[in-house]
């Protein structure tokens, strides 16, 4: 959506039903009472009404709309109520000319705020890597849907890198919305990218986006800004049966098709989130798992956990997953994402990420 063709929340349909019942009441009333004139704060509700939710072009017809009726009105008026009269028709003239004015102010608003969304938006998506990736280890599929038209975007993240020390895979979450929260993003993934070549352990890995975090942090708060923790899930992936992985208080991955069926992957030492470290007299543990080769692994982040319906009830991921199982790993992301959608009849309250990793087929 861009800002030449920002959406009114008040849709015509509605708009000329509101002129037209309006319209009749004023009607309906003078002549019970023959006093269209002191009507005028009915009819001025419309342009209010117009200013706050419409177009400026809809808040021009229902100014112009007022006026005539009142003009109409005052025709019929007896001679002595024209000085009254023309005292409400020139108090409606400049409580609409207001109108008109407030209802350019918020339009004017609104899209300074759209373009600001779509920049911030369209930023997300640069530094973060195109789906799908095929690396010596791995096959990973993905979906990323940032909420382009809620108050600010959210702090998603994930990458994937081909290290020689195998395949590293991050997931994350930045806590917060906003251009705050991008920037938090930005460093981890700026870390990750780096250290996952670099660092021949994940811990090591893992120390470098702590760092990263804490260094922003510090930068943040000489800025005045808020300081902000990540929850990340980092996995590392070579040629062995098992997986190594760090949860810094991050959603566990599900397993697919899996030997033991579908479920949460139990990875029972969850560390504190990125930036927290030192709250925390626990270190970091590395876990191992197995992966076969027919095995999917779905990470996610909390937009697919926590989406919610019109009544509040939460998305419910793990009775859902069985029935996309047997989808190919690159539909199943796919049809998470429609799924959620047709839950929360498209009234998403926060971004999306998803990623289903599944190992590469061994060359022969």
């Amino acid at each position: 959506m861009t800002p030449t063709t920002l959406r009114t929340r008040l849709s015509p349909r509605l708009f000329w039903s509101a002129l037209a019942v309006a319209t009749l009441l004023v009607v309906l009333l003078s002549l019970l009472s023959s006093t269209t004139a002191r009507l005028s704060p009915l009819l001025i509700v419309l342009p209010a009404l117009a200013a706050g939710l419409g177009s400026v072009r809809q808040t021009l017809i229902a100014s112009g709309w007022v006026l005539a009726l009142l003009g109409v009105s005052f025709a019929y008026e007896p001679p002595e109520q024209v000085t009254d009269g023309v005292t409400e028709t020139v108090a409606a003239i400049a409580f609409l000319a207001l109108a008109v004015s407030a209802c350019r102010w918020r339009t004017h608003r609104e899209r300074e705020l759209e373009r600001l969304r779509t920049t911030l938006v369209a930023l997300q998506r640069q530094i973060l890597r195109p789906l799908p990736v095929v690396t010596r280890e791995v096959l990973m599929h993905g979906v990323y849907a940032p909420v382009e038209e809620d108050r600010q975007v959210g702090g998603d993240i994930y990458e994937i890198v081909q290290s020689p020390f195998g395949t590293r895979v991050l997931i994350g979450d930045v806590q917060g919305k906003g251009l705050a929260a991008i920037g938090a993003g930005f460093a981890v993934l700026g870390a990750f990218r780096e250290a996952a070549y670099r660092e021949p352990t994940l811990s090591a890995v893992v120390d470098a986006l702590e760092d990263a975090v804490v260094r922003h942090n510090e930068f943040a708060e000489q800025s005045g800004e808020p300081t902000r923790f990540v929850t990340a899930l980092v996995l590392s992936i070579d040629g062995e049966p098992e997986v190594q992985a760090v949860n810094c208080g991050h959603l566990p991955p599900y397993v697919l098709d899996g030997p033991g069926g579908h479920g949460p992957l139990d990875l029972a030492d969850t560390a504190v989130p990125l930036g927290l470290a030192a709250l925390s007299s626990e270190p970091r543990v590395v876990q191992w798992f197995d992966l076969p080769e027919r095995t999917t692994l779905l990470l996610y982040t909390d937009g697919v956990s926590e989406a919610r319906d019109r009544s509040g009830a939460f998305y419910p991921l793990e009775e859902r997953l069985p029935e996309l199982a047997g989808l190919p790993a690159a539909d199943l992301v796919t049809a998470l994402r429609a799924d959620i959608d047709r839950f929360t009849a498209g009234a998403r309250r926060d971004d999306i990420a998803a990623l289903s990793l599944r190992r590469a087929p061994a060359l022969h």
